[in-house]
């Protein structure tokens, strides 16, 4: 049997892009290191910049160019966009197993929205180059500008926007932001540890449940559904 036989429409599983969907470490952080040599700097091969992947872009370039003594994060981050949508996005390749999570969500009647801190037109513009779009019911994420990125407030208007009861929704992300956004609405937090945030990060944000393979993920996301159904947060 299926294990999401048992969801409907009304159910609502949202993901995270970055981590959670695509591996998308690669094309960011080459992206970053073009965007700190625009600015007359050399990238520093020993910083370990997986940290980035994930959190709103503004929160981040600031921080790493603390560490080159520059305080140009405005142009920093048009230069990262710059290099991101020429070469960078398509540097992020689908996780194996994730496409057909994707596809068994869809099938099962559920409903599927992505909700990333990434703006939304970058994040649809990689799903078609994935041919993942259809299977969205809606895609949700920053403004062009970057505004709109905090979590909390994405998920609060995806779940009011589609009419989402709150027991029939889940969030399945890679970082703490996604554990706290869906907690900050009370929804439950799914954290996968295929992508950047960890073991540690997810369980200190208070994850309801870590899955460790994408061939897990079906089973957690009804598990996790149907704990909800019965015991909804408050």
């Amino acid at each position: 049997m299926n294990v999401l036989s048992s969801l409907s429409h009304h159910d609502a599983i949202l993901l995270d892009l970055d981590g959670t969907i695509i591996d998308s470490r690669a094309g960011i952080i080459s992206s970053l290191h073009d965007a700190i040599r625009d600015l007359g700097h050399e990238p520093d091969p020993a910083e370990d910049l997986t940290w980035v992947v994930g959190p709103p872009l503004h929160d981040l370039v600031a921080r790493v160019l603390t560490h080159y003594g520059d305080d140009r994060a405005e142009e920093a981050v048009r230069r990262y966009r710059y290099h991101y949508e020429r070469r960078g996005m398509h540097r992020s390749p689908v996780f194996p197993g994730m496409r057909e999570v994707i596809e068994a969500v869809t099938a099962s009647g559920a409903r599927l929205f992505l909700a990333t801190s990434k703006p939304v037109h970058l994040a649809r513009a990689i799903l078609e180059l994935r041919e993942l779009t259809p299977y969205f019911t809606a895609l949700y994420g920053a403004r062009p500008d970057d505004t709109g990125a905090e979590k909390p407030e994405l998920i609060a208007q995806l779940l009011e926007e589609h009419q989402i009861a709150k027991n029939r929704a889940i969030m399945v992300g890679d970082r703490r932001f996604d554990i706290s956004g869906a907690h900050a609405n009370h929804i439950r937090g799914l954290g996968v540890l295929w992508g950047y945030g960890g073991e540690e990060e997810l369980t200190e944000a208070g994850a309801d449940a870590l899955v460790t393979d994408p061939g897990e993920l079906m089973a957690a996301i009804r598990g996790q559904l149907a704990a909800a159904h019965i015991h909804p947060a408050e």
